[in-house]
């Protein structure tokens, strides 16, 4: 039988922790383990998790200091490897799954490897809004071939990138590839590292896995929209963007980058310091280049009594 370990992030989001909990437990398909990281909260979620029991085998860490979303899906995707578990399945504390989300997601990466081959390095849910409308945040990338797989009969889009709300990987490709930057902190380690992922085989979007995310606004984000409330989340992924273009694309890639940003910032009408300040994080991104770090191996058979 496929074993999966459920990883979740979380920061100072007790209440909607709970619900992302009780959905994880209510699963059609139960998780082998459910890691729980908590990026040293402050809210109380620390003696929450200090007393919370559950018929799930559960794993809670609690880091020394808020490492970001980068750093706790890092942490807690080691983990999951740790444990032996065929797959690693991760989300934000904001996000519910439905109860056949995530047997419909082993489901449709079985569909895929079936068609496509051993490659397929992910599998991600479809991600809903709390009102029943698409979350516009979280939108995968589609290839110029998505409904390769529709054709045949499966209920899977091919894609390149996706965020990190509901992503099931298998155990293969978190040792070939490695973890998330843990260093990005914030923003564009998911797009980095699905993109990483998906260099030789396509990801899937299973249609009939769906989660929903209970975020602020429901809306995308670009650039005009900074403002000096949201900017050091954007700081964080303007110099995580630059970084991996420049690194890993080419000169003309990072600085495409930078016009593109001069441009929406202007177009946005954002205060200059503020445009400065990002443009700054856009430089920045010559000298940050963070290295991959890996798993240390553990054979999949390392599951029982973990």
């Amino acid at each position: 039988m496929v074993t999966v370990a459920a990883v979740v992030v979380t920061f100072n989001r007790l209440e909607k922790l709970k619900n992302v909990i009780a959905s994880i437990e209510r699963q059609e398909l139960p998780v082998a383990r459910l890691i729980i990281i908590d990026n040293a909260s402050t809210d109380g979620t620390d003696a929450y998790l200090a007393s919370l029991t559950s018929e799930l085998a559960l794993e809670v860490v609690t880091m020394p200091r808020n490492m970001g979303g980068a750093g706790g899906f890092a942490e807690g995707m080691r983990r999951g490897y740790a444990s032996g578990a065929d797959h690693v399945w991760i989300m934000d504390d904001d996000c519910y799954p439905q109860p056949g989300a995530l047997a419909a997601l082993v489901r449709g990466f079985d569909d895929a490897v079936g068609e496509l081959g051993a490659d397929v390095p992910f599998a991600c849910s479809v991600v809903e809004f709390t009102d029943g409308n698409i979350c516009e945040m979280n939108n995968p990338v589609p290839t110029w071939d998505w409904a390769r797989l529709l054709v045949k009969g499966q209920r899977n889009v091919m894609v390149t990138t996706c965020s990190f709300v509901s992503v099931l990987i298998p155990r293969w490709a978190i040792a070939e590839y490695g973890l998330p930057y843990s260093e990005y902190f914030i923003w564009f380690d998911d797009r980095e590292y699905t993109l990483r992922l998906t260099r030789r085989c396509p990801g899937v979007q299973v249609l009939d896995s769906v989660v929903i995310h209970d975020m602020g606004d429901n809306r995308g984000v670009n650039f005009a929209m900074v403002d000096a409330k949201s900017v050091w989340k954007f700081a964080y992924g303007v110099r995580n963007e630059a970084s991996y273009l420049l690194h890993h694309r080419g000169l003309l890639y990072f600085l495409e980058f930078g016009l593109r940003l001069f441009v929406s910032l202007h177009r946005g009408r954002v205060p200059l310091r503020l445009r400065a300040k990002l443009l700054r994080k856009w430089i920045q991104g010559v000298r940050f280049n963070p290295a991959i770090s890996y798993p240390d191996h553990v054979p999949a058979s390392a599951t029982s009594g973990v």
